[in-house]
C-alpha cells in the first residue's frame, strides 16, 4: 500500500518555544485516520506544517512524493477555519474565490455538498451558527480534488445534530483513494470512522496504530485506547 503521507523526524519552535520533536510516522492512502492528542499537544500545528502553511521546521514531510512546500500545497486541501475571509463576505463569494484560487475544485460536488449540509449561500459568515460555519469549512475543503485531506476539529464545540450531518458527508464525499486527517481531543466523535489513529503526547508521536488491531488484538475500544496512552498506561509494539 503506498504511503500518501511521511513524516521524518520533524522538529518545530515558535518563539523559542518548542512544539514538535522528532515527530515520525506515515499514513497511507485511501483511509481516515484520527490524529488524536490533548489542547495544545501539537495537532494543528502538525496539520499546518504537512500542508505548507507554517514553514520554519527541521526533519522532512512528504506528501505524494513532493517534499517541497509549493509542491505539497497542490496535494493537500486544509480545513484553515477561513482565516483571514472577511465576516461579511458572502458564502457564494466565498465559493467563487475558492474556485479561482484552486484549479482542482469541483463546484459540482461542493454544490451537492452544500445541499447536503443545508447550507444557505445567500447568507454572510457573520450570520452562521458555529455549526453551519464548521459545515462550510467541511464542503470547501472536501470539494478539492486532492488524494490528502485536512480536517481540523471539524466538531469542537457544535450541537449533535451538525455533528452527525458533517460525519455523514465525510464518509459520503471521500474519493476512495483519497486519506483524511482528521484532529480530535475528543475521541468518541469520531472513533467509529476511522481506519487507523496517530497519536500526539509531549511533542511526539507515541502510538500509530490501525483500529482493528486496536480492538481485535488489544481488546480495546479507541477511546480506552486513547486514554491508556495519555495516562502512562502500556503501550503495545
Amino acid at each position: 500500500m503506498t504511503d500518501v503521507l511521511n513524516i521524518q523526524n520533524v522538529t518545530y519552535k515558535l518563539n523559542l518555544a518548542s512544539i514538535l520533536d522528532g515527530v515520525t510516522c506515515v499514513v497511507p492512502e485511501g483511509k481516515i485516520v484520527g490524529l488524536l492528542g490533548a489542547n495544545g499537544a501539537g495537532k494543528t500545528t502538525l496539520m499546518r506544517l504537512i500542508s505548507g502553511v507554517a514553514k520554519g521546521y527541521h526533519g522532512e514531510i512528504t506528501v505524494n512524493g513532493a517534499t517541497a512546500a509549493a509542491q505539497r500545497k497542490q496535494f493537500v486541501s486544509f480545513s484553515h477555519q477561513l482565516d483571514g475571509v472577511s465576516d461579511r463576505a458572502r458564502l457564494d463569494k466565498i465559493v467563487r474565490d475558492y474556485r479561482a484560487l484552486y484549479p482542482d475544485f469541483a463546484n459540482d460536488e461542493f454544490e451537492q455538498l452544500a445541499a447536503f449540509l443545508e447550507l444557505d449561500l445567500t447568507k454572510r459568515l457573520n450570520q452562521l451558527s458555529k455549526g453551519n460555519r464548521k459545515k462550510m469549512i467541511v464542503a470547501l475543503t472536501l470539494s478539492r480534488q486532492v488524494p490528502l485531506y485536512l480536517l481540523d476539529e471539524p466538531f469542537d464545540g457544535i450541537d449533535g445534530m451538525s455533528r452527525k450531518k458533517i460525519l455523514a458527508s465525510i464518509l459520503k464525499w471521500k474519493p476512495d483513494a483519497a486519506t483524511i486527517l482528521i484532529s480530535d481531543h475528543h475521541v468518541d466523535d469520531i472513533a467509529n470512522l476511522l481506519d487507523s489513529v496517530i497519536i500526539i503526547k509531549d511533542k511526539r508521536v507515541v502510538a500509530n496504530e490501525q483500529a482493528d488491531t486496536i480492538r481485535e488484538q488489544y481488546g480495546q475500544s479507541i477511546e480506552d485506547y486513547y486514554e491508556t496512552i495519555y495516562t502512562g498506561g502500556e503501550q503495545h509494539d
